[in-house]
Formats: C-alpha cells, structure tokens, sequence
C-alpha cells in the first residue's frame, strides 16, 4: 500500500513533469510553486525546502556564467570562428569538420548554447563567403556544441547538477575529466556520423533569397500616394500615428529629388509624398479615401526599398531569458525604445507579418528589422537578441582577451589542484576566484555581470535537488526504484542500465535536460542500490543520456539553428535519431568498462 506522502510526491512530480514538457508556465515559476507545494503539503520543512538554493553547486554554475561570458565579451571566441574559413576554404566537408570540432572544444569548457549562440552568425557568414547552405553548416554546429558538452564536468549545466546531487546519495561528485574518456568517444562517433552519413542527409535549404523574397513579403507590402486634400499632409509620422488608426506601419517614404527618406517619428507628411506601407491590401482599401491616400500600381518590392539614410535591413534573433520574450512589440513600445521597425517575424518557419504588434514574442523568434547599426547594437549588448551575420570584426573588448584566457586558466588551475599539489580547492572556490579576475581587470563590468547568469537555470536545479530530498525523505524514490527492479530485474544489470539511459533521453525531448536528469537520477541510484549494481554507473549513464537531445529541436543549441537554417521538425528526427542511437551504443559498450556495474 503507498504511503499518502509517497503518494503526494509522486501526484507533485508528475504535475511538474506535465509542466516543464508543456512550458506554458516558466520552469522557475513551476520549480518555485513546486518548492511552495513541498512545504504546504508537509512534505518538507522550510529549511528543507530552499536548502537546494544554498548548495555550492548554484554558485559553481552563476560563477560559470560569469566566465564564458568573459570570453564571449572580449571576442575570444569570434577569434576562433573567423580562422575556420581562412583554415577550411570553401570546401564544405572540411568546413563541417572544422565546425563540429571547434564547436565540441570550445563546448567542453562553455554551456553548449553559449557555443552555439556565438557561432551562428559566424557560420551564416562562413557559409555565404563559401557559397554553402547554411542549412549544411548549422545542425553540425549545434550537434557538435551538444556532442562536446559530455567531455568535461562544466561542459553542460547537466553535469554539474547531477554531480552536485550525488552526494546526497554519498557518491562523490565528478571529477573535472572524469566524464572525458567516453565523451571524447561520444564526440568522435558523432562528428564520424555526420561527416559520412549525415552530411547526405542534411537539407540544402536557405542562403539565396532576399529579406523581402524569403520572407514574402509583396503581399503586405504597398506603396500609396498621399493626396493633395489628405489629412495626413502636414503632420508627423507620430502624429498621424497609423499604427494603431489604420493598423498601417510606414516603413519608407520616397520624396521627389530627396530620394528615399528614413522614417522618422519627426518626419511631416507632404503632399504626393510615396509611402511604403506595411500592412494587408485589405486594411488599405478600407481606409484610402478617409486617409486621402491612393495605392500606386505595379510596385515591386526589392532590399533596396527599406533601406536609406544608413537605415538597413537585419535579422535578429530573440535569446532565453530575454526581456523581449512574452511580451508584445507594441506594449514594450519596441519602435520608441530602439528606434527600429519590425517587419516581419519568422517562428520556426511560418512568416507572421500581420497585427505583429500583438503577437506575443517567444525565445528563437526571428525579427527582420529596419533601423541603423546603432539600434540595432543597443539590442544586442542589452542580452535581448543575436544579431544574424557575421559581425567578429566590430565585436569584443580585444584589449582585454588575454585576461579572459588567465581567468579562465586561473579556475581550470585551481580546480585540478588536488592533482599536482595535494590540495583540493572546492569548484565552487576556483570558479569565483576566476570571476574576481575578470571582474579586477575590467574584462566583465560589474554592471553585466548578473545579466550573465541565467537565473532561471539556477531556479530550476535549486528547486530540483530540494524535490530529490522530498524523494528520498518520503521513500519514494525507492518505491519507484522497487517498481522497476520487480519488473526489469529479471533482465540483467545492462538492461536496466539501457531503460535508464532511454527514459532520460524521452524525457529530455519535452523537458530540459537538467529538470530530466535531476528527475530520473535518485530513482536511477535507488534501483541501483536495491539490485546489488553499482550505483555511479547509473549517474553517469544518466549524465549522458541527459545530453542527447537531437530528436527534435526543442533543446535551446537546437533552437537557436532552427529558424536561421531553414530546418524543418522531421530534419531533426531524421538525422538525430540516428545520432541517439550511436551515443547510446557507445554508452552501453564503455560505461560498464570504466565504471563497472559491480
């Protein structure tokens, strides 16, 4: 018979589940009302409860942000992406080569998505210069980010969680290397199959059209006259505000020997002035004569029309943990704030370029903007987007790369003391001492620093080690473990072994990869433990398991590539599946032989 609390616990764990797969609700929202649901129910006490947000662990990972992001800001890494074309040339195998294996290196010390973040505008320029697809080029990229975060302890923020709650169960952390002699495994199959298999697979898509082709948009895009008798004569684009009266944006206005005019808030209206107008020829023919307005014939849209007086056309894409993401272009007064114009928004693949002003915005949504480089810079040094080509050369703090690189080895110093002095300095310790140094020579300004840390991340694993000490307080996690030992046990060590490494990776598809390893890692070493097996075997297949989201593109390295590579869901299962499938065989031959079953 279950116990009422086993029960709560396992009721609490499934909501939480639901939850993170459905994400209508932010997972540091879920993960707080689940650490709310902990203490209302008795489950665990207060202390109890938020002890997760003071494990040492926590701190390791914001430290870690810190860092990358000192090696992000001061162009380390644009450095590195800007010899891959000079080294590679224009043939696309050896650029695939190149990129899955600089992606993996630099993955092994970085957060995979950080890696990829900073390499997608690097490889589209790659790409254009070479005359490649990008779509050939960015799934390489974010696979080998992904394939290089199993070498080190800080390669993902999944190994460090999982190592940090292991010694709850009184297994030792990992090691810095420890996880590298079958990650290295891991990244060799991987770049083995992509180079001889995947790259056949791969789609050729993306890399040709114009802003306004590959976007299409001729058909919300017009151009009118403004009539003699017109209202609009005299007033200023914001007075006339046609945003909201007519649901209408003027993206352009083309004015006699003037030429083309940047559409100004400041700019007046003038008598036979042609606008660019952006909105459904429906919502025009509805308001010509209240407007005083007359749609030109036989227009025909081109780059060159958006663009004058330093105004251009760019594409951008929205991070994790933006500002952006959730809200609407018109309550957040996008145009005022940045004083740019969104044309047009492309979410995995569907063109949204009607009533944008209302659409609530999502993490990887792709803005095509029209506005000046100093805009569109203001953005991206805010943390709120990635700007889509290849900008290294203005990018970076390059006086101050060389202390990026000494802070880094400063932590990476400390943290494998224990091997050369004796002396075991904690990686919560080395990495903080490493972050002092970026923060004492100005590499990081103390003002960016917390805008580097992904707070939600921290939420999440925080709240997830307390739900393991409510699973091991309750017993559930041996109740779960008994359920599958009466079930699986029959089968022999391995097989279990296999059913952990395949629940992790199901649930990593819907749920991210640190709330999947976190949920299947007390029950993973419970069963373990009951059928007389080795238990850090299990947390380490879990750890694994936990990284191979190349089923769909629902892992953030994944999103981040989907929309710039053209990419469509089935390329993710086609050629990931295969993928999964090499992992796990590595998985199940080495494991057992570097961390034996018994």
């Amino acid at each position: 018979m279950i116990s009422p609390q086993i029960a709560i616990v396992l009721v609490l764990l499934f909501l939480a589940v639901v939850m993170f797969a459905t994400e209508r609700i932010p997972i540091d929202v879920v993960t707080i009302l689940l650490v709310l649901a902990m203490i209302l129910t008795g489950t665990l006490t207060v202390g109890e409860a938020f002890a997760g947000f003071g494990n040492d662990i926590v701190i390791t990972i914001a430290g870690l942000f810190i860092l990358t992001g000192g090696l992000v800001k001061t162009g380390v890494i644009d450095i590195v992406g800007r010899r891959l074309h000079t080294i590679a040339g224009g043939s696309e195998f050896r650029l695939t080569t190149m990129i899955m294996f600089t992606a993996a290196a630099c993955a092994s010390v970085m957060k995979n998505t950080t890696t990829t973040a900073m390499f997608v505008p690097v490889v589209l320029g790659i790409a254009e210069r070479a005359k490649i697809k990008p779509s050939k080029l960015l799934m390489p990229l974010a696979f080998g980010a992904i394939l290089g975060g199993t070498c080190t302890l800080i390669g993902t923020s999944t190994n460090l969680a999982v190592s940090g709650a292991m010694t709850r169960y009184g297994l030792p952390p990992f090691s810095m290397f420890e996880l590298t002699k079958v990650g290295i495994a891991i990244v060799g199959v991987g770049m083995l199959y992509m180079l001889l298999v995947g790259l056949r697979l791969l789609p050729s898509r993306g890399g040709e059209e114009s802003f306004t082709e590959s976007y299409r948009m001729r058909e919300y895009m017009s151009e009118v006259i403004v009539l003699g008798d017109s209202p609009l004569v005299g007033r200023t684009l914001a007075e006339a505000n046609l945003s909201d009266t007519l649901d209408l944006t003027v993206v352009g206005i083309i004015r006699g020997v003037q030429g083309r005019i940047a559409p100004r808030a400041g700019e007046r209206i003038l008598a036979d002035d042609l606008l660019l107008v952006q909105g459904r020829i429906e919502d025009i023919l509805r308001v010509k004569h209240e407007a005083g307005i007359e749609i030109k014939a036989d227009f025909k849209l081109s780059d060159r029309d958006l663009e004058a007086e330093g105004v251009e056309l760019f594409e951008v894409m929205l991070l994790r943990g933006s500002s952006l993401v959730g809200r609407t272009l018109k309550g957040m007064k996008f145009r005022d704030r940045y004083n740019l114009t969104v044309l047009a928004i492309n979410r995995h693949g569907v063109q949204l370029l009607s009533k944008m002003s209302t659409v609530g915005l999502r993490f990887g949504d792709v803005l095509l903007v029209q506005g000046k480089m100093q805009g569109i810079e203001n953005l991206v040094t805010d943390g709120q987007a990635l700007l889509l080509e290849d900008v290294s050369e203005r990018r970076g703090r390059a006086g101050k790369r060389h202390w990026a690189l000494i802070a880094f080895g400063v932590f990476l110093l400390l943290s494998l003391s224990k091997y050369y002095t004796g002396f075991d300095v904690p990686l919560a310790v080395a990495v903080l001492v490493g972050a002092l140094v970026l923060l004492a020579t100005g590499a990081v300004r103390t003002q960016e620093m917390y805008g580097m840390i992904e707070w939600r991340l921290l939420v999440l694993i925080a709240g997830m080690i307390s739900f393991g000490t409510a699973m091991e307080k309750t017993g559930a996690d041996k109740y779960l473990a008994g359920i599958i030992t009466r079930s699986f046990g029959d089968y022999g060590g391995t097989a279990v072994l296999a059913g952990f490494f395949l629940l992790t990776v199901v649930l990593t598809q819907p749920m991210s990869n640190q709330a999947a390893a976190l949920v299947v890692l007390p029950v993973a070493v419970k069963t373990a433990i009951a059928l007389g097996l080795n238990p850090r075997t299990f947390a380490v297949t879990v750890t694994y398991a936990a990284s191979c989201s190349f089923l769909t593109p629902l892992e953030p390295a994944c999103v981040l590539i989907y929309t710039p590579g053209h990419y469509r869901f089935i390329d993710f299962v086609k050629i990931g599946s295969i993928l999964t499938i090499a992992v796990f065989a590595i998985v199940m031959l080495l494991v057992p032989i570097f961390w034996p079953l018994k």
